[in-house]
């Protein structure tokens, strides 16, 4: 599902390089930038420090004039408050409200007047989607989001945090809503760590356990009239461990050391 992230008069070059970080760590690259304070944001030397490495996302980003401009192709708008004074009490966690987006569940309600005036001292936060994608709103650090642009949106949710000092730093709930979000999506695939081009195969595994079963056999630890399932073990826990073939040499030179050993006396 396509993902966007719109940030709205952001006044901190700081925060949008790290909220170019915050998307690059969860896989997103969708950023758009409304009336920034800059409009040189994306080259200013404080954000490309903030972004570390995440340059891409910054080239990839686009600055508009209008939130019509970002939200091109996007209609189902979805609120969230960073804290439960902005909107009352949350009804359900982030994690809750985008299973019910994936799922399509999400009952659309228009956000009253009586929920609260959302330019608290908050950045604010909301979702957009249909089925082209999902946008996120992000309303500057100082006033968050204006009550016409949330007002725009049907459904508000909320990230719980401690009532006494509810105030989040916009590039950490940018890296919250992402990271429920990649959540809801799935996660990520398991990373395969070892290269294909260095595992060993099948065939590179198989002849070093050969050599184990001569090794362990030389010194006594396994007998070959009763081997029971120990070289069957050995298979599986190798196969799990994904060997590289350095260290299948590693092994065969263990077990060449211990051929070289004497064998124990009976």
């Amino acid at each position: 599902m396509k993902t966007r992230f719109v940030l709205i008069e952001t006044s901190h070059a700081g925060n949008v390089g790290a909220a170019a970080r915050a998307l690059k760590t969860m896989g997103f690259d969708d950023m758009v930038l409304v009336r920034p304070r800059y409009g040189n944001v994306l080259r200013k030397e404080e954000t490309i420090q903030r972004a570390s490495g995440a340059l891409d996302v910054l080239g990839n980003a686009r600055v508009v004039e209008t939130l019509d401009e970002a939200l091109d192709g996007v209609s189902h708008l979805c609120a969230t408050a960073m804290t439960p004074r902005d909107f009352g009490p949350p009804t359900r966690t982030p994690r809750e409200h985008f299973d019910l987006l994936l799922k399509g569940e999400l009952d659309t309600r228009s956000t009253p007047e009586a929920e609260g005036d959302s330019t608290d001292n908050q950045p604010t936060a909301g979702a957009a989607c249909n089925q082209k994608g999902v946008a996120f709103l992000f309303g500057c650090e100082r006033f968050g989001m204006s009550n016409d642009d949330v007002y725009r949106c049907d459904v508000a949710l909320s990230i719980p945090s401690n009532p006494q000092f509810g105030s989040l730093n916009l590039g950490a709930a940018i890296q919250v809503v992402a990271y429920e979000w990649r959540q809801a999506l799935g996660g990520f695939p398991v990373v395969e760590h070892t290269p294909e081009a260095h595992r060993a195969d099948a065939a590179q595994v198989q002849g070093m356990l050969g050599h184990w079963q001569e090794a362990l056999t030389h010194i006594g630890f396994l007998d070959p009239a009763a081997p029971k399932k120990l070289m069957p073990r050995l298979n599986q826990l190798f196969n799990r461990a994904q060997l590289t073939q350095e260290e299948i040499h590693i092994l065969r030179g263990v077990a060449k050391a211990m051929l070289q050993s004497q064998p124990p006396t009976r």
